[in-house]
């Protein structure tokens, strides 16, 4: 008897979710701060045609989107002395106005919030579910502050100059576009860098709205190099808020530390996932894919599981079926036109260079020894007839990575799980803190007692109980261990004082050269 063939789906773009499509209602929103083919850069509360637009593509199918056009070092600085200029005036803005017009831009973020996240789909590849959130995030947790605000500023002013933010591509809204309204909100004008690997027409969009109901943001593009004499370094400057990779952290930490400049340096660590005297393995199972959430581009995302050696047989037992399970593709194929988009635990990766990267370093790993437990297959993705599949990346599992892997001791940012298999407690904690400081870790034990006695010595801002922890929002705080934070810590109410003035002599909670203080 012939087996019975399973006919492969045909997908194709959902109407009316093309890049296209996106472009124009950003041209009949805001025609200010998008024209022709490219977007503007802003500064003196004016969009500026000045800056050299650079091509680039779409995460999602290699197609061309709009490209960030670049400032050199000198127009920097003329945004900068600008934003100094609208700073002076908006501190002295009374709180209740400052609320108004916090509050009045979350309505119209609110409004635009499906162009906003189909923006986010196309310029990071964020499956709509997660890009949706992105944006709620943002607008929810803004609108926390505006209302525990005040009791937040009591005795405090806002600092001397602008607050400066340099952030990673990977949530534009609710980690860029949140900090820079709370930011405002606390009394200073802000400067933001456009990421230039994604997210500059999000960004500008969001900006324009913001800035028509009068809050004072400045929004460039440029290179690091280029910009940073301007964003990091000018005495106009009151704060610097980084994001991103340690080697770029590293830098700006000297920079500022040499200054004296106020700082929030939030940087990668290697976030681990330890097993010890464990049994609740279906719970595991139920976690596993949503530890792949955006493909792991984000900087509390697990990559690591440290496991009990006489435990491996049954941790497999639930993590394979997890990770086999997880879907991927283009985040807006659809099989026919009325269906929903797609329910999709990741895209692609940030770009086709990055996922050539993260390739190599797993065949590598491989070949000096590394044991592949899974390597998952695009052919099980969803996708459009013929697309440019470069920047996706299946989910892949290694054991015992070798010492001289980037994978065995860097966060790889991106769907590649390492497994290290240990014998005692105390190799459980080495292993878990590898990368001298992360900002989150999980252990996972049976026994609470063994839980409060081990997860003192894991280096990680927040460590879970058989649960992962997350940047957090609202009153929640965050900050890291080791080399992954620089700096004060945000979330709560320490995000309100990490860019304001308080008390003579005062010493927020942070990561500083001269001392750890806990909240």
């Amino acid at each position: 008897m012939a087996p019975t063939l399973v006919p492969q789906l045909t997908l194709t773009l959902k109407p009316g979710t093309a890049w296209s499509d996106a472009w124009e209602r950003c041209l009949a929103v805001a025609p200010e701060a998008f024209y022709d083919d490219r977007v503007r850069n802003l500064w003196a509360g004016t969009w500026q045609s000045e800056g050299r637009a650079l091509p680039a593509t779409s995460p999602v199918d290699g197609s061309p989107i709009a490209g960030p056009p670049r400032l050199d070092a000198a127009t920097a600085q003329q945004a900068v002395r600008a934003c100094l200029d609208e700073h002076r005036a908006w501190r002295h803005t009374p709180l209740s106005e400052r609320k108004a017009r916090v509050s009045a831009t979350l309505d119209a973020l609110t409004e635009h919030r499906e162009l906003l996240a189909l923006l986010l789909v196309w310029e990071i590849g964020k499956p709509w579910r997660l890009a949706q959130a992105d944006v709620d995030r943002a607008i929810d947790g803004v609108r926390w502050y505006v209302d525990n605000v005040d009791r937040m500023l009591e005795g405090r002013t806002p600092l001397a100059g602008p607050v400066s933010n340099i952030a990673s591509w990977n949530y534009p809204m609710s980690v860029l576009v949140h900090a820079m309204l709370v930011q405002a909100l606390a009394g200073n004008a802000v400067i933001a860098k456009a990421p230039t690997d994604g997210g500059v027409a999000c960004l500008t969009l969001a900006c324009a709205l913001a800035v028509r109901e009068g809050i004072p943001a400045t929004l460039v593009s440029g290179s690091g190099g280029e910009l940073s004499g301007a964003l990091v370094r000018s005495p106009e400057i009151g704060c610097v808020s980084f994001v991103g990779g340690r080697d770029t952290g590293a830098r700006i930490a000297t920079a500022v530390a040499d200054l004296g400049k106020r700082h929030v340096l939030e940087q990668e660590g290697l976030n681990t996932w330890g097993i010890w005297n464990y049994s609740d393995w279906t719970a595991l199972t139920g976690v596993i894919p949503k530890l792949f959430d955006y493909g792991k581009q984000r900087c509390t995302a697990y990559p690591r599981f440290v496991v009990q050696r006489s435990l491996f047989a049954d941790f497999l037992a639930a993590y394979l079926p997890a990770v086999r399970s997880i879907r991927l593709g283009h985040p807006l194929a659809v099989e026919q036109p009325g269906d929903p988009l797609p329910e999709l635990d990741f895209g692609p990766l940030i770009n086709a260079a990055k996922a050539k990267e993260l390739a190599d370093h797993v065949a590598e790993a491989i070949s000096r020894g590394a044991v592949p437990l899974h390597e998952g297959s695009l052919d099980d993705g969803l996708f459009l007839p013929g697309q440019d599949t470069s920047a996706y990346l299946p989910p892949v599992t290694l054991l015992n990575p070798p010492p001289s892997s980037p994978l065995h001791h860097a966060e790889p940012f991106g769907p590649v799980d390492t497994i290290v298999l240990v014998d005692t407690e105390a190799e459980l904690l080495a292993a878990m803190n590898a990368s001298n400081g992360a900002l989150v870790a999980t252990l996972s034990t049976d026994d609470p007692e063994t839980f409060a006695r081990l997860s003192p010595q894991i280096r990680a801002f927040k460590v879970g109980h058989s649960k992962p922890r997350s940047r957090g929002d609202r009153e929640e705080l965050f900050g890291g261990f080791g080399h992954s934070w620089r700096g004060a810590f945000v979330g709560g109410e320490l995000l309100v004082r990490a860019v304001t003035d308080g008390p003579a002599g005062e010493r927020p909670p942070g990561n500083f050269p001269d001392y750890h203080l806990m909240p």
